[in-house]
């Protein structure tokens, strides 16, 4: 692709940029990745550092959600090594900046791993987009450095921290490295979502109409080239500010799955939107947190991945719950900006009395409990203690539950109920949810398993917050509404394990 960098970096600058990516890869020594299930072990024993973590930030209180002192945004959502990617930076005032990229899992508890330190880059002020139609904000920034992925790059959440020289003000950029092999486990970062919530530069997410801050209707489009301004949900995180949700419900999976060794592989959702093959590299998909955003393609791949028997694991919650329609944007570049343009579930009064702009949706697309399990109903949000409800079902095998116990506080902030009628689907744990503790709010939760039909296993954990049990790592900033999760849970992880260990072996 070729842009005009006449007001950006100078030549020089551009391969400075990426002679240092190089230099980094050179030092790290070449690493095999075709079927090595050692991979992510041997990388986890390399030195870490907390570096990573930003020490300077803010937010312009003018917009409440951007930094505008610098930040930036990559020119695609996921990329394979000897592939290039384009980091945009802007700086307001205009100041020097450095970039530094880690790789995110646990490295001996530090939670990351430095990669590469390009830079100092000449930072200018990049143009606000201007709103374009269906409320789009969609940046036309020159790169400041562009980075071709070297081949020892291990597949993984990687992030890169930018600092400016002038004021020292800090915030991120993030992409997902996939590559090909075959591994045990595929991670999916919920990236549609994160774009969704994403309000940069002031109240322009999926869910701004220009009169109501949580419209849940057609007609918005939004864009992945613009910066992850800070999350606007459910908790208050401005360290995480540039990198989406994944500090908020992704990173302690992969923080506690990396620890262990699981031969695991990453990849965006743009890629099961378009990599429908590619699923069934692995013996096993998990999806976390907060992934409530598919296309159509997206749901047909699962289910034709699932008929072909790859074990799933919803470990989210409001999962495959909007229907969306990613497409190209004014450059021609496939899947960056995106719609909402239906629920994956039938139309009901008590969905529409909750949002009632949800009522403008045609409501024709499949119903989300035929893949999941269950689904997002009314209330929607809300909060409940994880119950045991099949005690002598293999996934409490080694946690010492009986019937009625529960884990306090891991049910939130959103949830899965209507369990759907599929041959041999089971209730492993159900209950009431509550708008605060004590105080019920008429919703239900269902956490089921069901069969695929080559003895393969769809879990769903009916919770957006079931990485909270599994560990803390550094910077992790606990939600807390509703209810409140009570974080590392020895039975979470038993749990978690007995889940993985099935789907792999």
């Amino acid at each position: 692709m070729t842009r005009n960098r006449s007001q950006a970096l100078s030549r020089r600058e551009a391969i400075k940029g990426i002679a240092a990516v190089g230099a980094a890869a050179a030092m790290g020594g070449c690493v095999t990745t075709k079927n090595d299930s050692k991979i992510i072990a041997r990388e986890n024993h390399k030195e870490g550092t907390r570096d990573w973590l930003l020490q300077k930030t803010a937010v312009d209180p003018k917009t409440k959600f951007r930094c505008p002192w610098i930040e930036g945004y990559c020119s695609r959502t996921s990329v394979t090594a000897g592939e290039s990617i384009d980091i945009c930076v802007s700086t307001n005032p205009a100041s020097p900046f450095r970039i530094e990229i880690y790789r995110m899992g646990y490295y001996g508890g530090a939670g990351g791993r430095k990669v590469a330190e390009l830079g100092p880059f000449r930072g200018t002020i990049q143009p606000d987009p201007p709103i374009g139609p269906k409320r789009l904000r969609e940046c036309k920034w020159e790169p400041a450095t562009t980075i071709k992925i070297p081949h020892d790059w291990v597949s993984g959440v990687y992030i890169g921290k930018l600092t400016a020289e002038r004021g020292g003000w800090q915030s991120y950029v993030i992409f997902i490295v996939r590559d090909s092999r075959r591994a045990d486990l595929l991670f999916q970062c919920s990236d549609t979502t994160w774009q969704a919530y994403n309000r940069w530069p002031s109240q322009f997410a999926l869910y701004d109409d220009g009169k109501n801050q949580w419209y849940w209707g057609p007609g918005i489009d939004i864009s992945f080239d613009r910066p992850y301004g800070k999350y606007c949900q459910i908790l208050n995180a401005p360290l995480s500010t540039g990198s989406g949700e994944f500090f908020l419900w992704e990173f302690p999976f992969v923080y506690w799955m990396e620890a262990l060794g699981y031969d695991v592989t990453y990849v965006s959702n743009i890629d099961t939107h378009i990599r429908r093959n590619e699923l069934l590299r692995a013996k096993g998909f998990i999806s976390i947190g907060h992934d409530e955003y598919y296309s159509i393609e997206m749901y047909n791949n699962l289910q034709w991945a699932i008929a072909h028997g790859l074990n799933v694991g919803f470990f989210s919650g409001d999962a495959v719950c909007g229907r969306i329609d990613p497409r190209p944007n004014s450059s021609g570049v496939p899947n960056r900006i995106f719609s909402r343009i239906d629920f994956f579930g039938p139309r009901t009064d008590a969905d529409v009395k909750r949002l009632p702009t949800m009522g403008l949706l045609p409501h024709v697309s499949p119903n989300a409990n035929q893949l999941i399990g269950a689904r997002t109903v009314a209330p929607m949000t809300g909060g409940a203690d994880w119950v045991c409800s099949l005690p002598d079902h293999w996934i409490f095998e080694g946690t010492g539950m009986k019937h009625g116990d529960s884990i306090p506080g891991l049910v939130g902030w959103e949830w899965h109920g209507d369990p759907a009628n599929l041959p041999g689907l089971e209730i492993i744990s159900t209950g009431k949810t509550q708008s605060e503790p004590g105080k019920l709010n008429g919703g239900v939760y269902t956490a089921t398993t069901y069969p695929g039909p080559k003895g393969n296993t769809v879990f769903n954990a009916s919770t957006c917050w079931w990485a909270d049990g599994l560990s803390k790592p550094p910077g992790y900033v606990r939600p807390s509404v509703y209810t409140t999760p009570q974080g590392v849970d020895k039975r979470v992880q038993k749990i978690t394990s007995n889940i993985l260990n099935r789907f792999i072996a």
